[in-house]
């Protein structure tokens, strides 16, 4: 979730197809900072977790990856971005699982 204040979000819904603050209205490009920084603190929160589950000390992008895509918002606004060397998410299917002694899934 975006931990951040309503204006930022607002912008940021509003904005998202603006790359630079000169795309942006006049009343909207002194939040572009603010919003930028939101963001950023909020991504490397977020991939601070999976490194620190890894017993890492160095976030890398998988952990950049896994932050996001396990984030509805982030992974919602982020959707088209690819990540390089970050991989994929592990997603088993319920069929592949193994079953127990009574034939009842894991």
């Amino acid at each position: 979730m975006l931990a951040c204040g309503s204006r930022s979000v607002v912008f940021i819904v509003c904005c998202t197809k603006a790359t630079t603050p000169r795309e942006l209205a006049p009343e909207h490009r002194s939040i572009w900072p603010q919003s930028c920084e939101n963001m950023a603190a909020e991504v490397l929160q977020l991939a601070g977790n999976p490194t620190r589950d890894n017993t890492k000390t160095r976030i890398i992008p998988r952990h950049l990856q896994l932050a996001i895509r396990n984030d509805e918002e982030l992974n919602k606004l982020l959707s088209g971005v690819t990540i390089a060397q970050s991989g994929v998410l592990p997603n088993f299917q319920a069929v592949l699982l193994p079953k127990d002694a009574e034939g009842v899934q894991v």
